[in-house]
């Protein structure tokens, strides 16, 4: 390379205006992540590995691997399933289009302990849910959704709702609107024209979706504790973190347990995108021009 070369990329304003960009994402995320992984091999006794081995061989620990993954698995399934046929119908634009989609993407702005305050007042034992049905006798039982399994599952499906059908909007309406109306000349119905033509376009955006959504709920914290039984069944590794960290002052072992965490969820990644790639190789979207 050349000392002219290399003094016109200096000069270049779109290196410079992609400097703080780049100053930002070392000093939030690349400096953090590899002060962490050093930390989680300087443990307070033992070895290198004695953090993860301490990690692997205790049951309250390692198990919180699995009760992430069965809260954050079926919650992201939840979003995707129903955010899909919702986009779908709400691909066009239209004046009800805008006040829809403004509605649903409210819970977004809310936070999660706001949610996990709503949900205890409409759907906790005493709640205005379990009354109506008790009140119409529809259910005379103790409706138990908080403080379980199934408080933390519909907490994140309502917090992460917004995010995937958004998501899902986007690769939607990027879609050029052409390719269906071709398929219904050609006699496809609407479901025919969705299922060959919509739905091979946006399976890499479902997949890029899935992902986002699956480390939005993996990283469950606040719901497991407010919603859940953070000592039992929502046990998650952001508490197991927490607890490390905040209980008992181990640092070295929380940022093994996030390190750990980081690596679960990049495993899920890998093989949702890795799935993707084995039944479809297409286009990742229709495009409109």
């Amino acid at each position: 390379m050349s000392s002219q070369t290399a003094g016109a990329r200096w000069r270049d304003p779109a290196m410079w205006m992609a400097a703080p960009a780049v100053i930002f994402m070392l000093a939030v995320f690349v400096y953090p992540f590899i002060h962490g992984l050093i930390l989680s091999f300087q443990p307070l006794e033992g070895g290198m590995l004695s953090n993860y081995i301490k990690f692997f061989s205790t049951d309250n620990l390692w198990m919180t691997i699995g009760v992430t993954l069965k809260l954050a698995l079926p919650a992201t399934l939840i979003n995707i399933l129903i955010a899909v046929p919702v986009a779908y119908r709400l691909r066009h634009k239209t004046p009800y289009q805008k006040i829809a989609t403004t509605i649903l993407v409210i819970p977004i702005t809310l936070g999660t302990v706001l949610i996990a305050e709503g949900m205890l007042t409409y759907f906790g034992p005493k709640g205005w849910f379990a009354q109506i049905l008790q009140t119409l006798h529809v259910y005379e039982g103790a409706i138990r959704l908080t403080h379980n399994y199934a408080g933390v599952v519909i907490s994140l499906v309502i917090s992460g709702f917004p995010f995937a059908f958004l998501l899902i909007l986007s690769y939607i309406t990027g879609i050029d609107p052409v390719l269906p109306r071709a398929a219904a000349t050609l006699g496809a119905n609407p479901f025919n024209q969705f299922r060959y033509v919509i739905f091979p376009l946006i399976l890499p955006g479902l997949a890029m979706a899935f992902c986002l959504s699956f480390v939005q709920a993996f990283s469950v914290f606040p719901s497991a504790v407010l919603l859940g039984s953070p000592a039992g069944a929502t046990r998650v590794i952001s508490i197991a973190a927490y607890e490390a960290a905040f209980e008992n002052y181990d640092y070295s072992m929380a940022s093994a347990v996030a390190m750990i965490m980081g690596a679960v969820q990049l495993g899920v990644v890998v093989i949702v995108l890795g799935l993707r790639n084995l039944f479809y190789r297409g286009p990742v979207t229709g495009g409109k021009g």
